[in-house]
């Protein structure tokens, strides 16, 4: 789906992104993680042309954006930013419908998938798409922002930073809704983030960054498991490694015979989340549904047990 080939961005004599090549496969996400100053942001401008490469090539499904006009590129690739960057005197309607207007849509294709979108994202259609952007809490906004990016149905969605404005409870619904739409959709995304978990909870892989190079490409398991440098071992950190690897590995793996009490868990929840209902509740073990019936049970022993053996 995408393909960067050795793309450079020089400022002077700073290599701001340094020879970075990787490939990204339709219908993943791919989070780039890095600290401030490492080229995240700057590679992800130069997918869409926001930043012009020194040197290098991005493709798209084969065909090297270079060869497009930039505006036309950027009507093709969806744009999600930190603080949402909505237009503060257009209605929620006409904020998504901005692109797929200049696309030429008819009216009522437009207002069609103004409200496809608004649905998709939990907001009723009929009390949200003639508000006002101030009219609307962080999350509501965060959550336009990003249907705007999916408006024209793009073949790829690029976010810089789209959750770092949002209190932390608001953060974590927005990246769960983030998580279940890309599914649903099919949607290929890149997503720059300087917080971990993030990239963890998010990403199908990992891009790692660090004074503009890419130090370590793969899935989280991989990144939290063996981490390449010194540089990806403190970005994982030492004493969040085991829960890290908790988040990565559902219940099913560890789901046992039996029953227990309280409300039950998914199978596709994380040991994480079994480990927080356990502590919260005072349970020794939690139950496990699948599809609604009963699939038995995991157990804080057998949660401790794992997590040790990565401590």
């Amino acid at each position: 789906m995408i393909e960067i080939d050795r793309i450079t961005k020089l400022y002077g004599q700073t290599r701001a992104v340094d020879a970075v090549s990787l490939t990204a496969e339709t219908g993943t996400i791919t989070a780039i993680v890095g600290t401030s100053g490492s080229g995240k942001t700057t590679l992800l401008r130069m997918i869409n042309r926001l930043v012009e490469p020194s040197s290098g090539e991005v493709r798209i499904n084969g065909e090297p954006t270079h060869a497009v006009k930039p505006h036309l590129l950027r009507r093709r690739i969806g744009y999600a930013i930190q603080g949402h960057g909505l237009f503060p005197h257009h209605t929620v309607a006409r904020n998504i419908g901005a692109v797929p207007e200049l696309l030429g849509w008819p009216k009522e294709k437009i207002a069609a998938r103004v409200d496809e979108l608004l649905t998709l994202f939990g907001m009723e259609p009929a009390e949200f798409r003639d508000r006002l952007p101030l009219e609307l809490s962080g999350g509501q906004q965060q959550r336009v922002g990003v249907a705007r990016a999916l408006a024209s149905r793009p073949d790829l969605l690029l976010m810089d930073e789209p959750f770092g404005a949002l209190d932390p409870i608001i953060r974590t619904r927005a990246q769960e809704d983030l998580r279940a739409i890309q599914r649903k959709l099919g949607s290929t995304i890149m997503l720059v983030t300087h917080d971990m978990d993030e990239a963890i909870r998010l990403g199908d892989r990992i891009a790692v960054m660090d004074g503009g190079r890419l130090v370590q490409y793969g899935p989280p398991e991989e990144i939290v498991a063996a981490p390449a440098t010194a540089f990806v071992a403190d970005m994982v950190g030492d004493a969040e490694r085991p829960m890290r690897l908790l988040s990565l590995i559902p219940v099913s793996d560890l789901v046992e015979p039996g029953t227990a009490e309280g409300a039950p868990l998914p199978a596709e929840a994380t040991l994480r989340e079994a480990l927080s209902a356990c502590l919260w509740t005072g349970r020794e073990a939690v139950p496990v549904e699948t599809e609604g019936a009963p699939a038995g049970r995991v157990t804080l022993a057998a949660i401790r047990a794992r997590a040790e053996r990565h401590a």
